[in-house]
């Protein structure tokens, strides 16, 4: 790839509050954020991640809340992530028209909006890969490749540790763990470039719960896994424990979106209706397993997935790389109802605190198992709680069982269902017993150690507990003789 000279940074000032589709320079992206963060101060924030581009050019991100700058128990994260690519530039001037349009909508007391502000917090990094948007545009953003990688020449969605191989080795030895790996990662595939760093240090600091990266080259919503489980770059389907919330998540953008889901449009790759229409993603919803349309390692959606409690999806955005800056408008247009319907998404499934006695628990396990069907199934990935002792899980409609579990205490299953057309999740709490305070109450030898809650007994599944108290009732009977 050509070198070229990095573009320095510089601040213009603007009073203007129109927003203006075009193509955004590198200096003019965050007088942008920040002319938005000037009309609505009180529920935004810009900020940019802890490194810039290899060229010096900071990564900007602008957050949407009722709190900003806080994380809030019961408000899940959520985040978009544009121009990873750097060529591929749709979804850097979707997300600036996003912040223009949510900071608008709640000026103008939009309900819709303001409840989604209220309840959520939302961060939008426009440009992932400054440094390639500036050399695809340099060089007349016609190239399929040029400004694609970072100005190191490194694709940044191939830069991520390879967590896949991980939990595909742990699979093929029985081992039921296939979340939060960081911590098994021995070695790196390939050096990490500062803006994969940046990311990184991003999602595992902020506890994200729903996650969008964007592309361009195709018009489908894209799924984990995207790395197949043979290691074979052919097509394979290579389901997650989550494959079922995968697939609604990426139907919800692509039944909103204006034709990602038709069946009746033209693929991106072919040139009459007669042609063979090999990747008309339409045909099958506008979704796909990532596998399921070519192996990749190292991507940033699988990482989020395997490292922390983030789900995330890829939306490639449309047929051309480059969108002509004539088709802005209408690109928006076409996706707006899919960004908004997305983020709502945040809110299915269920969400809690886990406590005990003396407060929050951090890092307690939640696990789950659906019973909707008559053979009850694990969904083996695990979620973990946060600093206030917050989890939030993700489930399409169903009935399910969940635990919340943590060394040193009795874990506690309760069953819930969760309802279709979800706009708040359900509230699901734990209060957790240390085993410590088995027999504090010899009335009931620990069995019910706080009474009842709710009318009904805690129960916790434990069977060498249960095995315990038996005995200790049978040594009492015995005494009685």
């Amino acid at each position: 790839m050509a070198y070229y000279l990095c573009v320095g940074l510089a601040f213009l000032l603007t009073t203007s509050a129109e927003f203006v589709w075009k193509h955004h320079n590198n200096e003019q992206l965050p007088v942008v954020l920040e002319d938005v963060h000037r009309r609505c101060p009180n529920i935004t924030r810009v900020y940019a991640l802890t490194e810039p581009s290899v060229c010096g050019v900071p990564l900007y991100v602008i957050e949407f809340s009722d709190n900003p700058g806080f994380h809030q128990p019961y408000k899940p994260e959520v985040k978009y992530v544009g121009n990873i690519h750097g060529n591929e530039v749709l979804g850097r001037e979707l997300l600036l028209g996003l912040a223009h349009y949510l900071c608008d909508q709640y000026n103008s007391r939009d309900r819709r909006i303001r409840a989604l502000i209220h309840s959520t917090r939302i961060h939008l990094l426009p440009s992932m890969n400054p440094d390639g948007w500036q050399l695809s545009t340099d060089t007349g953003g016609v190239d399929y490749l040029i400004g694609r990688t970072n100005n190191h020449s490194v694709d940044l969605n191939r830069n991520f540790p390879d967590l896949d191989a991980i939990t595909f080795e742990y699979e093929r030895q029985g081992i039921n763990h296939n979340n939060h790996l960081l911590k098994d990662l021995t070695r790196l595939a390939a050096p990490l470039e500062p803006e994969t760093r940046a990311v990184m240090r991003w999602i595992m600091s902020v506890p994200f719960v729903l996650s969008a990266a964007m592309h361009g080259g195709d018009l489908v919503a894209n799924y984990p896994y995207d790395e197949s489980r043979s290691g074979a770059p052919v097509s394979e389907y290579s389901a997650s424990p989550d494959d079922d919330t995968f697939r609604e998540l990426a139907s919800t953008y692509a039944d909103a979106h204006a034709d990602m889901a038709s069946a009746t449009r033209r693929g991106c790759h072919t040139t009459s209706s007669e042609d063979s229409d090999t990747y008309n993603f339409g045909k099958q919803g506008g979704v796909t397993n990532g596998a399921a349309w070519y192996s990749l390692k190292g991507g940033m959606q699988d990482f989020n997935y395997l490292a922390t409690n983030a789900f995330e999806i890829t939306l490639e955005l449309g047929c051309d790389k480059y969108t002509k800056e004539s088709d802005l408008a209408k690109e928006w247009e076409r996706n707006r109802e899919a960004l908004l319907a997305y983020l709502w998404k945040v809110h299915v499934g269920i969400k809690g605190i886990v406590t005990d006695d003396s407060g929050f628990i951090q890092n307690a396990i939640i696990s789950v198992v659906n019973i909707t069907g008559p053979v009850p199934r694990p969904i083996r990935h695990d979620v973990t709680t946060g600093a206030y002792g917050d989890y939030y899980r993700l489930l399409t409609p169903g009935h399910y069982e969940v635990t919340a579990n943590y060394p040193g205490y009795f874990p506690v299953s309760r069953v819930v269902t969760v309802p279709r057309h979800q706009t708040v999740a359900h509230i699901l709490n734990f209060k957790l017993e240390p085993t410590t305070s088995w027999f504090d109450d010899e009335s009931t030898f620990g069995l019910y150690p706080h009474g009842l809650r709710d009318g009904q007994p805690r129960i916790y599944k434990r069977s060498l507990y249960e095995q315990v108290a038996n005995s200790l009732l049978e040594r009492k009977d015995t005494a009685k003789q």
